[in-house]
């Protein structure tokens, strides 16, 4: 799937769920769980043991059902790993010039985070047609407004303390998608088995984002 096929699907999607310390044997009920509700983007982050791995059978598995990714990357290196690991977009808390390098190199997503104009001006300039704001929540959704005044071009994924109270604002204010951890995929249902209540999430999120689509 070419680059630009993988960002309209996760402008489309909306909802990125990040998974982040679950296990190899909790992943595909993990994943499993976010189709049920509706979510289709999902982002395993590096600070997980056994990342790798864990993208290369969400890869394999559901491959043609989900856009797969790998998050807090922040080298190079881990994001050649990554890459043969199978992720098609890569994610991260920083702005670092030679992982959008390598990403362009091999025609993978790459989304960075800023927290400024200039990052974000920056990333650009760089390559990357995605930002990723964060965290988010913390900045607020008229951050995003205002940023995205002078720079209507760049494409917004709101990442960092996004929950369902302040999911809709951020839409509205321009984001194009949303990176939700904690209050999607929490550790606690998935040590539970509680996976239903995942799903239920899951089905909260997209309707917002199906809400607030549609009366734009």
């Amino acid at each position: 799937m070419q680059d630009y096929e993988i960002i309209n699907k996760i402008k489309s999607n909306g909802i990125c769920a990040i998974v982040r310390g679950t296990s190899a044997d909790q992943m595909r009920k993990v994943a499993e769980s976010l189709l049920k509700g509706g979510v289709n983007t999902i982002e395993v982050t590096f600070n997980t043991p056994g990342a790798a791995g864990m993208i290369e059978q969400l890869s394999k598995e559901y491959g043609k059902e989900m856009v797969i990714g790998a998050g807090t990357v922040l080298d190079s290196e881990t994001a050649r790993i990554a890459i043969l690991s199978g992720a098609t977009f890569i994610l991260s808390p920083t702005l670092n010039l030679k992982v959008i390098e390598i990403c362009q190199r091999y025609s993978v997503v790459m989304v960075p985070g800023v927290a400024t104009p200039t990052e974000a001006l920056t990333a650009w300039e760089n390559g990357a047609r995605i930002v990723k704001i964060f965290p988010a929540g913390v900045f607020g959704a008229k951050y995003i407004k205002q940023l995205k005044g002078p720079l209507p071009q760049i494409d917004v994924m709101a990442v960092g303390a996004v929950n369902s109270s302040n999911l809709r604002e951020l839409f509205i204010a321009g984001a194009c998608s949303a990176g939700i951890g904690g209050d999607l995929v929490n550790a606690n249902l998935v040590e539970e088995g509680n996976f239903d209540e995942i799903s239920n999430r899951a089905e909260t999120f997209v309707k917002i984002v199906k809400e607030v689509r549609s009366s734009t």
